[in-house]
Parts: C-alpha cells; sequence; structure tokens
C-alpha cells in the first residue's frame, strides 16, 4: 500500500492524492485565526479536565495535555512557535504540535469533538471578551463626555435643525445627547454578549458524540452561561456574530454622526471648538492647516464597519444546516470590525477629554438666526393668544427684523407692540438666551440645572454597571 499523501492532515486516511499546492494555501485560515490560540487552548483544557473525568482519558494523560498546551501557549506568545499554512488553522497547528511534544496522549484529546463545535467555542470564548474591552471603552468615551457635559453646562450654542440655527441650547445637553446615544450602544453590546455566551461544545460535527461527556461540567469550566441546546444549531451558528456587526455599524453610525459636528465645529466657519494638536495633522503644501484627521477616519471606518455587516449576512443567507466551509469567511470581517470599533472609541475617548470650547463664539452663533422666536410664541401663549395666532405674529416680527438685521431681542418694546398689544416689558426675560435655556427646566430639557442633574444621574447609572462588571 503506498504511503498516505496528505499524512499530515487530520483526514488523510480518506484521500490518495495530495492536495494541491494552491488549493492548500487558499483554503487555509491559520494566517487569521492564529489569533484565537488562547482561546483554542482554553477550550482544549476544559475538554481534557472532562474528559478524564468522564473517565475517557487517564489523569495522567489529561495532566500531560494541560502541561503540553502550557508550554505550547508560552512558545506562541514568545514568537518560538512556527505556524504551518499546511496544517490549515489554528487548531491543528495546535493539536499537532501537542502530539509531538506528549505523543499518543496529544491524539487523544479531540475525543469526543470536532473542529466544527471547537472553532464555533472559540469565537465565542473570543467575542466575550472583545464585547468586554469595547463595553469598557464606551464607559471611558462616556466618562469623557460627562467631564465635558459639566465644564459646559450653562455654555450656550445654537441648535440646529436642517443645519439652521433653531433654538439656544447649552454645549453641556449637546455632549447629554451623544452620552445617551452611546449608552443605547451599551445595552446593544451587553445583549450580544449574553446571546454569545452559548457553549456550542459537545454537539461535534452536528449531531453530539456517543462518548458519555458531560456539557455541563465543560460549561462550567469555560464560564458559559449554558451549553446549546440543540447540536446542528450550535456548530452552524454564527447570529452571534452577526449581531455584533450589527451593534457596531450602530455604534460607527453613532462616532460618524459626532465625527460630522467635531469636524463642522473646528472649522473657521463655525469655530465653536478647538481640538488638541495630538489629534491632528496638518497639510505637505499649506502650513496653515490643522486637519481633524481622527474624526475624519472615524467617520470613513463606520462605512468598513458597515460593509463587514453586509458581508456577514450575506455568508450566512444561503447555507443549509450545518457547518459549511463558507464560515471560515466569517473571521476576517468580525476580527476587523472588533478592532477598528476598539480604536475608534479608544482614540475618541481620548480626544474628547482635550475639546476646547469657544465660548463666545458659540453665544454669539446663538443670537444668530432668530433662536429665540419659539419662545416668543410660547410667551404669547402664555398671554392667552392661541398657539397658531401666536406663530403668526412671531413670524411677522421676525420678517421685520430681518429686514432692520437686528435680532428679535434687539428691538425695542414699541416695535415688538406693533405686531400683539399683548407684548409687554417681561417679554425681554425670555427674549435673551440664557432665559429661554433656563425655561427648558425638566427632565430632558436644556436648562444647565436640567443638565447637572442628568450627569449626576449618568455617573450613577455608570457606577452600577462597573459593578454589574
Amino acid at each position: 500500500m503506498n504511503a498516505p499523501k496528505n499524512a499530515d492532515k487530520p483526514w488523510s486516511g480518506r484521500f490518495d492524492e495530495p492536495t494541491d499546492a494552491f488549493v492548500e494555501a487558499f483554503t487555509a485560515s491559520v494566517g487569521f485565526d492564529r489569533r484565537l490560540y488562547k482561546h483554542d487552548i482554553q477550550g482544549s483544557i476544559a475538554h481534557a479536565r472532562m474528559l478524564a473525568r468522564q473517565g475517557i482519558l487517564s489523569d495522567g494523560e489529561c495532566d500531560a495535555i494541560i502541561d503540553g498546551l502550557g508550554r505550547i501557549r508560552e512558545r506562541i506568545e514568545t514568537g518560538g512557535f512556527a505556524w504551518s499554512v499546511s496544517l490549515e488553522d489554528v487548531h491543528m497547528n495546535i493539536e499537532h504540535a501537542l502530539t509531538a511534544e506528549i505523543g499518543d496522549a496529544g491524539k487523544r484529546l479531540h475525543t469526543g469533538r470536532s473542529r466544527n463545535d471547537q472553532v464555533a467555542t472559540d469565537i465565542r470564548l473570543w467575542l466575550r471578551e472583545e464585547i468586554g474591552t469595547v463595553e469598557t471603552e464606551i464607559t471611558r468615551l462616556q466618562t469623557a463626555l460627562l467631564d465635558l457635559a459639566e465644564r459646559e453646562a450653562a455654555t450656550i450654542m445654537p441648535g440646529f435643525t436642517h443645519l439652521q440655527v433653531a433654538q439656544p441650547i447649552t454645549f453641556g445637553h449637546h455632549m447629554m445627547a451623544w452620552y445617551a446615544m452611546l449608552d443605547r450602544d451599551a445595552g446593544r453590546f451587553a445583549d450580544c454578549r449574553r446571546r454569545a455566551d452559548v457553549m456550542p461544545l459537545g454537539a461535534a460535527a452536528l449531531a453530539g458524540t456517543t462518548y458519555p461527556i458531560d456539557r455541563a461540567y465543560t460549561c462550567e469550566l469555560l464560564g458559559f452561561g449554558r451549553p446549546a441546546e440543540n447540536s446542528l444549531d450550535a456548530v452552524s451558528d454564527r447570529d452571534f456574530a452577526v449581531e455584533f456587526a450589527a451593534a457596531a455599524s450602530i455604534l460607527m453610525m453613532h462616532l460618524s454622526r459626532f465625527s460630522e459636528e467635531l469636524i463642522l465645529w473646528s472649522s473657521a466657519q463655525f469655530g465653536f471648538i478647538e481640538l488638541s494638536d495630538a489629534f491632528c495633522t496638518g497639510s505637505s503644501i499649506m502650513p496653515q492647516k490643522k486637519n481633524p484627521d481622527v474624526p475624519e477616519l472615524v467617520r470613513g471606518k463606520a462605512g468598513r464597519i458597515f460593509g463587514h455587516l453586509m458581508a456577514l449576512l450575506t455568508l450566512m443567507k444561503g447555507q443549509p444546516l450545518a457547518y459549511n466551509k463558507d464560515n471560515q469567511e466569517d473571521k476576517e470581517p468580525l476580527f476587523d470590525t472588533a478592532d477598528n470599533i476598539r480604536g475608534s472609541l479608544k482614540v475618541f475617548a481620548d480626544m474628547m477629554g482635550h475639546v476646547g470650547c469657544n465660548r463666545e463664539r458659540m453665544r454669539e452663533s446663538a443670537k444668530q438666526g432668530f433662536s429665540t422666536a419659539t419662545d416668543l410664541a410660547d410667551y404669547l401663549v402664555g398671554k392667552g393668544i392661541p398657539f397658531r395666532d401666536a406663530h403668526e405674529v412671531v413670524g411677522k416680527a421676525v420678517a421685520f427684523g430681518v429686514r432692520e438685521g437686528r435680532d428679535l431681542a434687539e428691538l425695542d418694546i414699541e416695535e415688538l407692540r406693533r405686531f400683539s398689544p399683548a407684548i409687554g416689558t417681561d417679554v425681554f426675560d425670555v427674549l435673551t438666551l440664557e432665559g429661554s435655556v433656563a425655561a427648558r427646566n425638566h427632565i430632558g430639557g436644556t436648562a444647565p440645572e436640567q443638565v447637572r442633574a442628568a450627569i449626576a444621574r449618568a455617573r450613577l447609572d455608570l457606577q452600577c454597571r462597573r459593578g454589574q462588571d
């Protein structure tokens, strides 16, 4: 009989011809899935302990496997491990090295499992950690926003709709809007982590295993919430990866919106804020330039993450149960998504701690565009005039102000009374910027008092979140 031509493959017995060299390289995943080595080893140690507890491995074999895996992990982390494309993936590279390290006991490790449930377990272990890191960075960014909002709780700026001056608000209130968006992001990642916290190990290839395994014990060792209920679903499910990419896409949409505002506000045309030099770059030809490269790049990365979500959805949409080779393509978009949202959150949290506010510029801008017009309408309603009639009165007053080149607060009482005899001298209490923002003194309003109260509640929420972690 001829010697096997795929002797280094775990499936060599079935094949008579060697794998084509290009196919071998094309189908290998070790170039990117090697980053799962810690989780692969973690899963293998738990599996070995369970096999020994069930009498499927001897205690000596289990000890040898655990010691050998520990030495392999050390070699990987110190750069002394030789990864082989011919061994296809992280799993077989480690198993091959283990067998070379400890002999036949290494070959027994795969008893009662398949690479199908092994890789599904590895990804879930890895993703749980990644979500924890993402949540930590979201909290850091939220904390930076709270600090900035507290410092600028009474700083008046124009609020916009359609990018037109609408009503005066406070900068602190605007930062708390960003905070609220991130709070929803944190909730989505927490939900994703709960659904990722399910252990596939023990599902084997697709149908389970004939060995008397104890999945509950393995689950306990790995810290999963529960084992997967159905073996077919366990090995083929990538909903958790799609869900992570979806949560990441919404997060990046938010960061992109933040970026757009920072880019606008730091421009000469707005001049509301100053970004630290540490987060900007210059021009190779125009010496005066200070470019907001960090928010621009984060805005650009949003499209990249959206693309990964679509890639994962498309990857899964045509697959029958159970595992298919297509699923090898889940890792690169998933890894890149995690890397980029982690980096975007980190740089944003660092950057927001060094934002300077041009308070006078903001205040002057808030005076433009008749931003207290709604306050005048509300004032007239308080005098008994129906809102629609008040709206028309104020519209005429604004038209007059436009012709005169003066804001409503700059008109004298006689000029204002031309439009309604109900207007009295107390009207100037609501036509000032400070009066306008102070009047919105309710939960969710822009009044400085309410902004500070919202910040206090948010800090308590963050403390509770940290306590739960």
